[in-house]
């Protein structure tokens, strides 16, 4: 385990990608916040990562090596929290930028978790179940001295599921000798899962959507949006959006888009995609490309995928008057900005994706209890949560007159700050 050179320039912006979003927006909250140079850098420095090699025997009996990362951007506030990705685009700045925005979406609804995040270079699509099964216990047997349920609990993630999250909580038990639910979450339900967590982090898209609608007295019933992205987070999220009236007139996936101006038939949708795997090919819409999409006239717009999707090059297109971002870091810093000064509202990654780690949290507050908590319950709190964090980014946007997003990583950072400042600086 290190933290490298590359680790030690903490409020730069040299590194491009997310990283050196993370790093942007880290050190606009600092000056905001009135941090020093030092403090700044301890808060964007990662407090452990580590990379890993993951031989795999193929199932024709060939062997490969894959390359894994684990990152623990943060610690003060308790055990590292953060899902677990597999994906051929996985590098490890990308990962240590995840992690970063872990820690603040931790810090931001209040749950007593730091920010971590994990990968593995490999595209899913390609491999056989067991092929899967093998490269996953031999990744968590190569970082189980990180994890831990009071250490860091990871969770799924693009091109992982519960499936995965049984695996590693086996491949950890086994180690361990006994049962230990608490080291996962996102896990299948006959396994400790959480009732709610599958939708968990779509609801919290969706309540923090309806809220910004309604901030800008836009009444959610005669409402548009557009989902980018049909995965775990945007099937979800256009799904609830579509009960909550609001007309989802686009959704994308990586294989194209479908737009239809009345309004998609979101069932009927569903099933194409559980028969074909994608939503291209339905004859309920028109084929649209995805670019088109996030140009489209509605009032709300989720990007629902993967970072950087709203950028220099396509942010004047934009015409949404919300943008609620769903995935982590869809929008640059100069995205950022140029909605910003043509009067979009943009809902930080940090709070509107939060849902999913509130959620998780429950899962290993009653892993740990062994006692679980009904699906109206786990939705209730979950709500409850949303709706506060809400207001107090709202309340903070007022106060420093700043964007939401920078309302959200102040309070954020200002938390994590004074968790580490009561603990003091160890030896």
């Amino acid at each position: 385990m290190s933290t490298g050179s590359a680790v030690a320039e903490p409020t730069g912006t040299s590194v491009a990608g997310p990283l050196g979003e993370a790093r942007a927006q880290l050190a606009e909250a600092a000056a905001i916040l009135g941090y020093d140079a030092a403090e700044t850098a301890v808060l964007a420095a990662p407090r452990r990562e580590v990379t890993v090699s993951i031989p795999l025997r193929r199932d024709d009996g060939t062997t490969e090596v894959l390359t894994g990362h684990r990152v623990q951007h943060n610690l003060s506030r308790g055990p590292a929290k953060g899902g677990l990705r597999y994906s051929p685009d996985v590098d490890l700045d990308e990962v240590r930028a995840l992690a970063m925005w872990m820690t603040w979406k931790c810090a931001l609804l209040d749950v007593p978790y730091g920010g971590a995040k994990g990968g593995v270079v490999i595209d899913p699509r390609q491999y056989s179940t067991a092929e899967l099964e093998r490269v996953t216990r031999r990744y968590t047997s190569e970082i189980m001295p990180m994890i831990g349920p009071t250490r860091d609990i990871p969770a799924p993630d693009i091109g992982t599921d519960e499936q995965t999250m049984a695996w590693m909580m086996d491949t950890y038990s086994v180690a361990s000798g006994h049962t230990v639910l608490g080291v996962v979450t996102g896990k299948p339900i006959s396994l400790g899962g959480s009732l709610g967590r599958a939708s968990a982090t779509s609801r919290g898209v969706v309540y923090t959507a309806l809220a910004a609608l309604r901030h800008l007295a836009i009444d959610p019933a005669s409402a548009t949006a557009a989902v980018q992205g049909f995965g775990k987070v945007g099937r979800g999220t256009a799904r609830f959006l579509d009960e909550a009236g609001v007309r989802v007139t686009a959704v994308s996936d990586q294989y194209g888009a479908v737009w239809c101006g009345g309004g998609l038939d979101l069932p009927a949708l569903e099933d194409h995609v559980d028969r074909t795997g994608s939503v291209t090919g339905w004859s309920g819409a028109e084929p649209v490309e995805n670019d088109v999409l996030l140009a489209l006239d509605v009032d709300l717009l989720v990007p629902a995928a993967i970072e950087g999707v709203i950028h220099r090059g396509n942010a004047a297109a934009v015409r949404a008057r919300v943008v609620v971002e769903g995935a982590n870091g869809p929008t640059t810093t100069e995205a950022d900005r140029l909605l910003e000064e043509r009067g979009v509202l943009v809902v930080p990654d940090i709070l509107a994706n939060a849902g999913g780690v509130v959620v998780s949290y429950f899962e290993w507050v009653q892993a740990n209890q062994a006692y679980w908590w009904s699906e109206a319950e786990v939705e209730a709190r979950l709500a409850d949560r949303m709706a506060g964090a809400w207001q107090d980014v709202l309340a903070a946007s007022r106060q420093h007159d700043c964007s939401l997003r920078t309302a959200a990583t102040c309070l954020a950072v200002r938390r994590v700050a004074e968790a580490h400042r009561q603990r003091g600086l160890y030896p």
